[in-house]
């Protein structure tokens, strides 16, 4: 790891209890012993000020920005929903990420807590892999011009009715054609490292993060002929809302939403600028993961 600024984020699972407790005392005293900063989002201050009641003079408040930009690390203290909710706010500068898992599922989030301290000593070293994960870009249309409403998102988007259980009705097209008008409870486009998610449970396909692909998955689509379809990852879609109803709900890696009005559209391409960078376990492999954690082809 390259120092530059001797400072470490660390970024928490949001409205966790005591579960940090003792946890971050060790690793701040851990880090501060190395010479480094330990940073926190300004949103914190209050939680961390409870675990620390002499605040260590070695830590400090920064905002996302500074976060990626004055860091040499950031570590994820959570779940995949922590690590996907920072890895969205990253950029091609950002630093690597080092998610460590505080949860039950943990697929996207490569290491363990047990693993905590003693990879993050070889990390500190330089004696670390990193992989990049892509952001794709979703811009919401009306009438041919542009709300400026645009999000990111690593996992999924997904287009549903909402509070009510009713059909909704999307036009699907790429830059080069239309692919299909499909109706049903809802409509799901995700990357490779989505494909285990939502669109899994869904029927869809699952597809090895290395293949440069989107997959489109109709949720309980109203015929017989609609099928998972898998693109170039390169591919512009634009889903436009046709329900007669109303609005559809887009939601970004279950995380953030938009209300998407009746005739207007949503575009999504993979970005061309914004990237996460995250640390490779070195003894974590995809099909052994797929096995742990979805019993994929596991003999009784």
């Amino acid at each position: 790891m390259k120092r530059k600024n001797n400072a470490i984020s660390i970024v928490l699972k949001p409205k966790t209890g005591g579960g940090f407790n003792t946890l971050l005392p060790n690793l701040t005293t851990w880090l501060n012993k190395r010479k480094f900063t330990v940073q926190f989002l300004c949103h914190e201050a209050e939680r961390i000020n409870r675990i620390f009641p002499n605040l260590p003079k070695k830590i400090c408040f920064v905002d996302e920005k500074e976060m990626h930009s004055s860091s040499d690390l950031i570590i994820s203290l959570g779940g995949d929903g922590t690590l996907l909710g920072l890895c969205r706010t990253a950029s091609k500068t950002s630093p690597p990420i080092y998610g460590v898992n505080m949860g039950k599922l943990g697929f996207i989030t490569e290491f363990n807590k047990s693993e905590l301290f003693d990879e993050l000593e070889k990390i500190i070293k330089g004696k670390f892999k990193t992989f990049k994960v892509p952001l794709y870009k979703i811009e919401v249309f009306s009438k041919g011009k542009s709300t400026k409403t645009t999000g990111h998102f690593i996992n999924d988007a997904v287009m549903t009715k909402g509070k009510l259980s009713r059909l909704i009705t999307l036009s699907v097209d790429s830059e080069e054609e239309h692919i299909y008008n499909v109706s049903g409870d809802g409509l799901i486009l995700s990357s490779p490292i989505g494909s285990t998610a939502y669109s899994l449970a869904a029927g869809g396909p699952i597809i090895h993060p290395d293949v440069n692909s989107i997959v489109l998955t109709p949720v309980c689509p109203h015929g017989l002929t609609h099928r998972p379809l898998v693109l170039p990852s390169t591919t512009k879609i634009t889903f436009r809302n046709m329900t007669k109803e109303g609005e559809v709900t887009l939601t970004l890696d279950g995380q953030e939403a938009f209300e998407i009005s009746r005739n207007q559209s949503i575009r999504i391409s993979k970005s061309s600028t914004k990237y996460a960078t995250l640390v490779k376990n070195p003894s974590r492999a995809y099909f052994h993961t797929l096995k742990e954690k979805f019993t994929h082809g596991r003999q009784n």
